[in-house]
C-alpha cells in the first residue's frame, strides 16, 4: 500500500510513466478515502481473476498531512527488463532519477527501486 496525496499525480507516474494499469477503484464515503489498484499488464489478467498481484494506492479525502517523512516513506522493488532503458525512459517523461550513479548496481538486480512521494 502506498499512501498518496494526488490521485492525478499518483497515477501519472504509475501508469502515464511507469506502465501500470488501473484495475479497480473503490471510494469509501463513510471513511472518506479512496483505494485504487494497480496491475502490470501482464498481470492484467491475475489481477482480474483474484486480485494480484496488485499496488494498492492510498488516497484520504481530508487529508492534510504532508507526505514527506514518517509514515509516508516505503519503497517497492520493481523488476524490469533493462534498467538503463526503464531510466532514461522515466526521465524523458520528466521523472528525476535522484541517484543515476546508482544504475550500475540496479543493474545487477534489474531491479528499480521507487520511492513514491506523491
Amino acid at each position: 500500500m502506498v499512501r498518496v496525496s494526488n490521485i492525478e499525480e499518483s497515477l501519472d507516474f504509475w501508469c502515464n510513466k511507469l506502465g501500470l494499469i488501473e484495475a479497480r477503484r473503490k471510494d469509501f464515503e463513510k471513511g472518506r478515502f479512496t483505494l485504487i489498484f494497480l496491475a502490470a499488464s501482464d498481470d492484467q489478467e491475475s489481477s482480474n481473476e483474484t486480485k494480484s498481484p496488485e499496488l494498492e494506492l492510498t488516497y484520504n479525502w481530508d487529508g492534510d498531512e504532508v507526505l514527506e517523512t514518517g509514515r509516508s516513506w516505503g519503497h517497492l522493488a520493481y523488476k524490469v527488463d533493462n534498467i538503463y532503458e526503464t531510466c532514461q525512459n522515466l526521465m524523458d517523461k520528466g521523472v528525476i532519477i535522484n541517484r543515476p550513479h546508482m544504475m550500475a548496481t540496479w543493474h545487477l538486480l534489474n531491479h528499480l527501486t521507487i520511492f513514491p512521494l506523491n
